[in-house]
Formats: C-alpha cells, structure tokens, sequence
C-alpha cells in the first residue's frame, strides 16, 4: 500500500511542544496511531489530521514555479482571471470588494498575503490593523479566516500570534502584482 507524505509544519517548536504534552497528559491510556495522528496534528493548530491532509492536498495543488518561469512564459497565466481580480483592487491595492469565485478570492487571499511581512509574528490586533488598511469592504475578520484557512498564515492556538507561512506561490500571483503596480 502507497503511503502519501503530509508535511507537517509549525511555526514555533516550543509552542507546539508544549501542545502535545498538553494533550498526551489529558489523555488517558497509551493512544492509538490514529490518536496519535490527530493529536500531533491539534498540536500544530489543526482541528484533526483529516484538516491538516486537507490542508496539504490544496498546498500541493498550488503550482510551484518560480520567477524566472514566469518571465519566461508570461503566456501561461490566465489572463481574464488576473483582469478579475486586479478590478478588485483601487490605484492603491486595497481591496474595493471580495470577489463571488473561489478562484478569484484565492488570487486575492495570495495578493494581501504577499503585503504581510515575513517571518514576522504579528498580533490578531496587527493582523486586523493591516488588513483593515488593505481593504475597502468592512470585513477584515472574513479575511483573516480565509487566510488561515487557506493556509496562508498559521496561528497560536488561542488566536493572539499569527505569521505568514512561506511557501512556493501560484503562477498568476506575480502576473496579478506587476499588473497592479503598473496602474
């Protein structure tokens, strides 16, 4: 039988060390391999191990090029698609409306993700503040949660430390952001 490897990623070790002694203490008896599996996966801020596969199912769907790729085929992106998103966005690159399509509200996710600082721990109060300055609609709640759920950032299990998770991008994000910038 196959076996599909999921990476499992934390943002501070001590923290999530501390989680899983937490969770083993508070567990009564020698747990199972699937017990086992999904506390390690609570530890690391997930709500079981079916969110953390999820989880990295969507992050291996991502497509993973870099840079010199994208300047290389800049016919690769899709074209209608970052026009949709980028008419989201004001001179300013703040977010005018969430988009209706999944689709478009990822490239969005992915645009605000690329204004966050990296590997940088930030309050939830930061994170609000920052994107309540990127956005124009009044819902900076909806976009903190997607961004977790996307898992564009990860968090403390009580919610007070985020930080953006550094990962390979989507091809339409570079395309998206030099649009942007040229306006």
């Amino acid at each position: 039988m196959s076996r599909t490897l999921i990476p499992l990623q934390v943002s501070d070790t001590s923290t999530f060390a501390k989680a899983l002694r937490a969770q083993l203490v508070a567990h009564q008896g020698l747990p199972s391999h699937l017990q086992i599996l999904n506390i390690v996966a609570k530890a690391a801020g997930h709500g079981n191990m079916q969110a953390l596969r999820a989880r990295a199912e969507l992050n291996s769907a991502i497509i993973r090029v870099d840079e010199e790729d994208i300047s290389i085929r800049p016919e690769a992106a899709d074209e209608k698609h970052i026009e949709r998103v980028v008419r989201c966005f004001d001179d300013s690159r703040r977010l005018l409306r969430w988009p209706s399509r999944r689709s478009d509200q990822i490239l969005v996710l992915w645009i605000l993700w690329s204004q966050m600082p990296a590997s940088v721990a930030m309050s939830e109060r930061d994170v609000s503040g920052l994107l309540q300055e990127k956005h124009l609609f009044g819902d900076h709640a909806l976009l903190r949660r997607e961004l977790y759920e996307l898992g564009l950032v990860t968090r403390t299990r009580d919610g007070s430390v985020y930080r953006r998770v550094e990962q390979p991008v989507p091809m339409n994000l570079a395309s998206a952001l030099r649009r942007l910038a040229s306006r």
